[in-house]
This record gives C-alpha cells, sequence and structure tokens, in this order.
C-alpha cells in the first residue's frame, strides 16, 4: 500500500518534521506490524532521522553549507545552478527511510523524528509512504 505526503516548502533550504503526516498514515493503512518505507521523489531533496531541536537544525544546514558550499564551480551549474543542492542530498542525506512498525506505531526514539530537507526550494514536493506489513512474532 503507497500513499502520498504533500510537502510544500516555503524557503530555499528548509528542514520540515514531517512524523505524525508518516504516521497518520501507517494508521489510515491500518497497518498494525511491519515496516514504514519513506521515499523523496525529488534529487535535491533527502530524509533523516534526528531531533528537531531549532539549534540542531540551523547546525545541519550551517554543516552542509560548509561541506558543500554553492557556487564553488561546479559543472551542473552550467544548467541549473543548484549543484550545490544535488550533491548535499546524494552526499549527505538518504533518499530513503525504513522505519519500523508496531501495534500500528511508528517504532521511533524518544526524541528520534523523520525530517524532509528541501535543499532547492521552495518548490511543491511529494514524499512517498509504502506500509510493508508483516505477522507479528511470537515474543521469546
Amino acid at each position: 500500500m503507497i500513499f502520498t505526503i504533500e510537502v510544500p516548502t516555503k524557503e530555499r533550504f528548509q528542514i520540515i518534521d514531517i512524523t505524525d503526516e508518516v504516521q497518520r498514515k501507517v494508521w489510515e493503512g491500518k497497518m498494525k506490524h511491519g515496516i514504514a518505507l519513506v521515499f523523496t521523489k525529488h534529487t535535491t531533496t533527502g530524509l533523516m532521522i534526528n531531533e528537531p531541536e531549532r539549534g540542531l537544525l540551523q547546525d545541519f544546514k550551517s554543516k552542509m553549507k560548509e561541506l558543500i558550499p554553492k557556487g564553488k564551480g561546479y559543472l551542473h551549474d552550467r544548467i541549473d545552478n543548484n549543484a550545490h543542492s544535488h550533491l548535499r542530498a546524494s552526499l549527505l542525506l538518504n533518499s530513503e527511510l525504513v522505519i519500523p512498525v508496531d501495534e500500528g506505531e511508528l517504532l521511533l526514539g524518544t526524541w528520534q523524528r523523520i525530517l524532509f530537507v528541501e535543499l532547492d526550494g521552495p518548490r511543491h514536493r511529494k514524499v512517498l509512504v509504502m506500509l510493508c506489513p508483516c505477522q507479528e512474532l511470537p515474543e521469546e
């Protein structure tokens, strides 16, 4: 079962917590046990699991800019002027995440959240959530 989450971004470089939307898709799909595969359909976006504390999010953005700065003579910039966005997405982030589900709940840690990272906005983005059910395993 595949669901789509619409993610309209408002900034060029933005980190958005989509955990609640993913959890809603698990409930909507009525999946009790299995995995949720979360996938971004865009080459200038990425996904990560981390704490959405404001200072930490700013640290992520600052470090990405430091590691892969804009306008460093990337060949792709001759076409779209967004090579830095592609490089950040491919080298520093994930295009997919796999999260276990038990009793209909995402099994994330206390501070873990699913974060969508826009690197070339603002744009209208889509994230897919594929629910892969499995049988409940007996407790050992």
